[in-house]
């Protein structure tokens, strides 16, 4: 079994920059690619971004490029992703997800393993 465990989010000021980190707990050899995706109230979930199991690969949603991005730590069995100048419209519950497949992919259908989730508020 694995598991992947969100941490960082909290409520901070517009224009702050933090750091979510997602911790791939167990059998870490069951997720190779891994995806951040939000989801705010009253929205459905989107794809934020996602980096190949290696981190050589990462893409970023164009609606946040230049202020997400996306890396990991594989001796860590850690990803993370770090958004700088946050804006009222991130606030949102962030989820880590991952697959098998070692690149990856834009549909949350295709990830098996999901963490909880980490509420990120930005307040202006």
């Amino acid at each position: 079994q694995v598991t992947l465990v969100e941490s960082g989010g909290g409520l901070v000021q517009a224009g702050d920059s933090l750091r979510l980190t997602c911790a791939v707990r167990g059998r870490t050899e069951y997720v190779a690619a891994m995806a951040w995706f939000r989801q705010s109230a009253g929205k459905e979930r989107e794809l934020v971004s996602g980096i190949g199991d290696d981190g050589g690969y990462t893409d970023v949603a164009e609606s946040v490029k230049g202020r997400f991005f996306v890396s990991r730590d594989n001796a860590k069995n850690e990803a993370y992703l770090d958004v700088d100048i946050l804006k009222p419209e991130d606030t949102a519950v962030y989820y880590c997800a991952g697959r098998a497949r070692g690149y990856p992919a834009q549909s949350e259908e295709d990830y098996t393993t999901w963490g909880q989730g980490t509420q990120v508020t930005a307040s202006s």
